[in-house]
Order: C-alpha cells, then sequence, then structure tokens
C-alpha cells in the first residue's frame, strides 16, 4: 500500500490517483523494475490492398512505394508529437503520452489520424500517376493505461490491453475509416464530429464495444470546451480590475497589458469572458499560442489578422488589410508586412524591427477609430520572439485606446519572470482556487440550481480543491455515469464509492506531473 501525499489515505502499489481525494500519486508509486504505468492514447494503421499491388509490382518498386508510405505516415504522426513504436508488416503502432505526457495527447492523437488519413490520399495520387494502383489505410484510436518500458534497455514501449483495443478498432474498422474508442472521444469530444457505430463484438472482448467513426477534426479546438453558461463565481474583485482597465484605456487613449495568471482550469477564460461582454463598443481580436507545431511563432496574430479582415478572405489580404488602415498614410507598406508575416505571401522572414514596426502600426490604426481589445491566450506557450513582440507594443504605442489581454500559467514566469514589469500600464491579476462556498455555488449553478444532496456536493467541492474545472467536470462524470439523476427539481445520488477522477483531469494532471 501506499499512502496518499494530500490526504494520507492508503492506495494499492501503483495506483496513480487518490481512491479517497483524487490527488496525484508520486510517480515512483507506480514504477516497478524500469517501468511506468501511464495513460496513453494508441493509433493503429494498417494498409489494405498492399497484396493486390505487390502482384502488380516487381520487389524494388513496392519497396519503394511502401517506404513512401510508412514516411508519410511517421511525418502526421510525428508532427503532432507521436511515438512511432514499431512496424508490424503493413501496420503501423504510434503512441502518444511516451516519453512525456501532454493533456491533450488524445486530441494530438486523433489529428493525428486525420491527417494520417489525408496524407494517404494525397500520395495515392502520385501512386495511382506512376503505378495505376492505390492504397487504402483503416485506423483505430485508443486510450487507456499500459506499462511503459525503458526504451534505453530496449524493452517494448508499452504493453497492455489499451493496445489491444486500439489493434482490434483497426481491424474492426472499414477501409478509409478512423475508429475511435469511447474512452477516447470522452477527451475530445468538443473537437470532432464523430458518429457513434454499432457495438462492436471484438476478440478477446467478453461485452460489446462502443466505438465511433471520426468524420472531422475542428482546427484549432480545445478537446473539451469549458462550460461559459454558468454565472462567474468569486471573480468579482478580478472583473473589476479587467473593467476599469478598460476603461482607463478609453479615457486616456493608451496602451495597457492585463495579464491574468492562473493554473489551468481556474477560469482564465471564464473571467475575460465575462468582462469583454461588458466593453460595449470595442472591436475584439483574438489569438491563442499553440503548444506545438510547425510556424507557430506568430500563430496568434495570424488568428488576430484573420478576425480582423474576416475569416472567409482568400483573394487580396494586402488590400484587405490596408482597408482597415484608412488614417495611415504607410497603410500599403504595414499591410504587405503584416501579410508576410501571416502567410499571406511566399516569403515570411522579415527583420525583427520591421516585424514590431508593422504589428504596432497595424493595431494602432485598428485602434483608430474604436477602442481595440486584444486578447492573447496560453501565452505561456508562446515563443520569445512573439514575447518580444507584446512588449514592443505596449511599451511604443501612442495615441490609440488598446487593451492587451494575455491569459497564461504561472509558468510564463519562469521563462519571463520581469512580465510586465516596468511599464506605465500594465495590472497582473493572479487566480486563486476558489472557496469552498464559491465551488458549492458553483455547482449549484451547474445543475440549474435544483436542490443537492450536502454530501454529495461535499464530496464535489473537497475533490475539485477549488478548481472550477475539476468542477464541472466531475459533474458532468456523474451526470454521465448515472450517478446523479434529476428527479423533478431535485438531484439524487447514487453510488459515490466507485466515483474517480474524470479522464479530463487526470490527463491534466498527469502532465503537469511529467
Amino acid at each position: 500500500m501506499a499512502a496518499c501525499p494530500s490526504c494520507g489515505a492508503e492506495n494499492p502499489e501503483g495506483a496513480r490517483f487518490c481512491n479517497e481525494c483524487g490527488a496525484p500519486m508520486p510517480e515512483a508509486a507506480a514504477r516497478t523494475g524500469g517501468e511506468v504505468r501511464k495513460t496513453v492514447t494508441i493509433v493503429f494503421c494498417d494498409v489494405t490492398g498492399s497484396t493486390a499491388l505487390g502482384e502488380r509490382l516487381d520487389p524494388e518498386a513496392l519497396r519503394r512505394v511502401m517506404s513512401r508510405y510508412f514516411a508519410a505516415m511517421t511525418e502526421a504522426i510525428e508532427r503532432h508529437g507521436g511515438t512511432v513504436e514499431k512496424f508490424i508488416g503493413d501496420a503501423v503502432m504510434a503512441v502518444f503520452g511516451i516519453p512525456t505526457t501532454h493533456e491533450d495527447d488524445a486530441l494530438r492523437a486523433v489529428r493525428a489520424a486525420a491527417d494520417m488519413r489525408e496524407a494517404l490520399r494525397l500520395l495515392n495520387k502520385e501512386l495511382e500517376r506512376d503505378h495505376g494502383a492505390t492504397l487504402t489505410c483503416r485506423i483505430g484510436v485508443n486510450t487507456g493505461e499500459v506499462v511503459a518500458g525503458d526504451a534505453t534497455r530496449r524493452q517494448a514501449l508499452v504493453t497492455g490491453d489499451a493496445v489491444n483495443m486500439a489493434a482490434r478498432l483497426e481491424q474492426a474498422a472499414p477501409p478509409g475509416e478512423v475508429l475511435v474508442s469511447d474512452g477516447t472521444l470522452k477527451l475530445v469530444r468538443d473537437a470532432v464530429v464523430a458518429d457513434a457505430v454499432e457495438p462492436l463484438e471484438l476478440k478477446g472482448k467478453t461485452e460489446l464495444v462502443a466505438a465511433h467513426r471520426l468524420i472531422e477534426v475542428h482546427a484549432g479546438a480545445a478537446g473539451v470546451a469549458r462550460r461559459m453558461d454558468s454565472p462567474l463565481v468569486g471573480r468579482e474583485r478580478q472583473l473589476a480590475q479587467l473593467r476599469q482597465a478598460f476603461e482607463d484605456v478609453v479615457a486616456d487613449r493608451v496602451c495597457h497589458l492585463f495579464t491574468v495568471l492562473g493554473p489551468p482550469g481556474v477560469g482564465k477564460s471564464r473571467l475575460v469572458q465575462e468582462a469583454l461582454e461588458g466593453m460595449t463598443g470595442a472591436t475584439v481580436l483574438a489569438g491563442r499560442c499553440l503548444s506545438y507545431g510547425d510556424g507557430i511563432t506568430y500563430w496568434p496574430l495570424v488568428e488576430i489578422v484573420r478576425d480582423a479582415v474576416g475569416r472567409d478572405v482568400t483573394g487580396d489580404l494586402v488590400g484587405a488589410i490596408a482597408a482597415l488602415l484608412p488614417e495611415d498614410e504607410a497603410a500599403q507598406d504595414v499591410a504587405a508586412r503584416v501579410a508576410q508575416l501571416t502567410g499571406g505571401t511566399s516569403d515570411r522572414s522579415l527583420p525583427a524591427e520591421e516585424i514590431g514596426w508593422a504589428v504596432r502600426r497595424f493595431l494602432e490604426g485598428m485602434a483608430k477609430t474604436r477602442p481595440l481589445v486584444v486578447v492573447v491566450d496560453d501565452l505561456q506557450w508562446a515563443e520569445p520572439s512573439l514575447l518580444d513582440l507584446l512588449d514592443q507594443i505596449t511599451d511604443w504605442s501612442r495615441d490609440a485606446p488598446m487593451l492587451v489581454v494575455c491569459m497564461a500559467r504561472p509558468e510564463l514566469l519562469d521563462v519571463r519572470g520581469d512580465w510586465g514589469g516596468g511599464k506605465l500600464h500594465a495590472t497582473t491579476a493572479a487566480l486563486e482556487p476558489l472557496s469552498a462556498d464559491e465551488s458549492g455555488r458553483l455547482v449549484a449553478n451547474l445543475l440549474g440550481g435544483d436542490a443537492l444532496e450536502a454530501r454529495t456536493r461535499e464530496r464535489i467541492v473537497g475533490a475539485a480543491e477549488g478548481n472550477p474545472l475539476f468542477v464541472e467536470e466531475t459533474v458532468a462524470m456523474l451526470v454521465d455515469d448515472g450517478v446523479l439523476r434529476r428527479e423533478g427539481e431535485r438531484w439524487t445520488t447514487g453510488d459515490l464509492a466507485e466515483v474517480t477522477v474524470p479522464p479530463t483531469i487526470q490527463a491534466l494532471l498527469a502532465a503537469r506531473l511529467d
């Protein structure tokens, strides 16, 4: 048995989260003999049609074709941070969460699966042209706990039923389709379009298995969207600060940097959304920093420009940007550089000083006629160049009512400890956990204000430890699992003994531990 470092409760050896309070157990408790238990997402991809292709091609040509297939699949997997564990005949097995866990591993895996399917479609155009034949793949995606070996000792990376399930889903998938397990879908539900299929009878499984056919993955969407319809709880002071900053910006025609700091799930986005609703007459442009990918340095700027010109603009981007700056005599030069920076031209290389000048003039021009609010989310993932750019904008903008709102986790201060310091117009608001009373009010809001047994409310509040996201996900899980059931104007509670940490929270905590 192993004692929980948070509440002291005894847990079985190897437990990753405390059965009593849900706190993460020390990583060492999950290690045995150089191995570690981890929750990962497995992607299995296999080709159909390669045997028929082999009958038509000589061995060297077939080898070239399959090498190109494996290269295309590997590129798609590694682009999203996955690890190719092995090739099995025509099949590719990849793992997301090894060697490092990310809170969005399931979403990365699903995005990779969609990209693998698209990569094969493009490859097939060449195969059809060169060899008169095409390949079709089937893909299975599953999330679950595995035992991961030490790759440096030439051990197999992962073993466990989660691997077998991914393989069985791949085998059950129709040619050209991606089947996603129920557990994976719960982690990506708000970023995908998926259809439930008839429960599957899989080899080795005593019960029917739920699965879903992947149709589409939304670009840039979070796997699980936050609830924004519940009234804001416990952030009155920070909300007043943010609204006052906007009023000062409008009155004094200055640029103000407002940074909201807090751990994931503490309510940064909810606070900013509430504040924006009160900023009448302002133009709001938003962008988000990405945690991985190619060409992500100025990705928030790309989204901000798209917000400004309209996301459907496909023609003259330079002209569309210049039209937003009617009072700027350098509008064409500014627009050309901004378009170049955001991918509107083939050449994206610009000196840092030109980038800063162009972006500042663009935002100042936008703010000439109406107050401008620029929102940058997940700033802890920003590249140093973007942080420097935001510094320059907020330091040098003049005669332009502009509020730059940045949301970040405290890790931002690890890489930029002086963020916001030394500026004439800058505010940093740190969000702390909600109190027990505030968490209880949030639970009531999420359940529509209907009555809930005190012991159930206390169990939810205690497990969440003041984190609004933990409250939301725990309530949603209890409702989905039928533990919380609505009867008239009350909520009745089933057996709470088996309540576990929601998988979305497990992923987030595991990522922070790694």
